[in-house]
């Protein structure tokens, strides 16, 4: 029988000799040598022909970056955002556009319609379409951010904190939802607001978000029951970290993007729903300026005079469908699973 051959080691020079299925040896050193030759190094971090950390591995994505390429792509998120933007911007300097004062009114010229610097004409009390139309900018936006900002803030702490500790915290505030869910949100404003006899918006801006926060608090519940299930948070609970510091650190971050989403496309609702109660009496009040309030009293002229309705209804409808478009946008760019 003959004999088998004695596997062959040389570390002449650093190489390794290996016995090889034919018989033969490879000089896997001298393999690995060259591929390293062609490869960064993983230890060094080294680029072919660079020095000590000037590799151009990339690093890993994270959520928000690999959404924010998406979004740059995405031409609808790139409409949305310039009109969002200009009403932004007349909504702070609304004399960049018009110079007139939307109060300034001459019933000399009530329903007329357009003339030489009055280019949406004039409504029933002969004050100037087209001044109204951009100083309403100011009331709805501002009516929107702030309802937004304070649902989200609300509904988001509420139900990140029952999702997280769960228990009777949990169940107390899933019952207190279920009975702000039962009341419609119409309905409810003309019994709240009906009472209220202030002009400003923060009577409007707290139902809204009186009535608002439950349907954040139960994607904000959901979304941190889903993250503290994950291998990082229960790691980060073996390592003895606190609540504080796991809410804040690890699970936040990777709860809140349906937050967001749900939020952003809120904001335009709610831009709808203060023109609603405003169209029914019970939001805004004059002297203030609102497309709800330009739209509610234009209703009784439409037949004689369209343009005093077309022209607010047309901002209003075009400033909830931008911040829906983003919305949108925002929901595909956050959602895995849509990509």
């Amino acid at each position: 029988m003959p004999e088998q051959p004695e596997p062959l080691e040389s570390y002449e020079e650093g190489q390794a000799i290996a016995p090889t299925g034919a018989g033969g040896a490879s000089d896997l050193a001298t393999a690995e040598g060259e591929t390293l030759e062609q490869s960064p190094s993983a230890a060094d971090g080294r680029a072919p022909g660079g020095p000590l950390g000037t590799g151009t591995d990339k690093k890993p994505r994270s959520l928000w970056s690999d959404a924010w390429r998406d979004l740059r792509r995405n031409p609808i998120f790139i409409i949305s955002s310039l009109v969002i933007l200009f009403l932004v911007v007349i909504s702070i300097w609304p004399q960049l556009i018009a110079s007139g004062d939307p109060l300034d009114c001459d019933l000399a010229k009530a329903q007329e319609g357009s003339q030489p610097g009055h280019p949406f004409g004039f409504n029933g009390q002969g004050c100037d379409v087209y001044t109204r139309t951009v100083y309403g900018a100011r009331t709805s936006v501002t009516v929107g951010v702030l309802a937004t900002l304070g649902v989200a803030v609300l509904g988001g702490i509420l139900g990140g904190l029952a999702g997280f500790f769960g228990g009777a915290w949990d169940g107390v505030l899933s019952r207190i939802t279920d009975v702000f869910f039962a009341i419609p949100v119409v309905l409810g404003g003309l019994v709240l607001l009906s009472v209220v006899t202030s002009s400003t918006v923060w009577p409007v801006i707290g139902f809204m978000v009186l009535l608002g926060w439950p349907q954040l608090s139960r994607i904000a519940r959901g979304s941190v029951i889903t993250a503290k299930q994950n291998d990082y948070v229960q790691a980060a609970r073996a390592l003895g970290a606190s609540n504080s510091r796991m809410m804040l650190r690890h699970i936040t971050p990777n709860a809140i993007a349906p937050v967001i989403v749900v939020a952003t496309i809120a904001l335009g609702t709610y831009i709808a729903l203060e023109a609603t109660l405003s169209y029914l009496g019970v939001g805004l009040k004059p002297p203030t300026v609102s497309w709800g309030i330009d739209i509610s009293s234009a209703s009784q002229y439409i037949r004689n005079a369209p343009h005093m309705l077309l022209w607010p209804a047309g901002a209003l409808a075009i400033t909830v469908l931008a911040f829906i478009m983003l919305g949108d946008a925002v929901r595909d760019a956050l959602d895995p699973k849509l990509r």
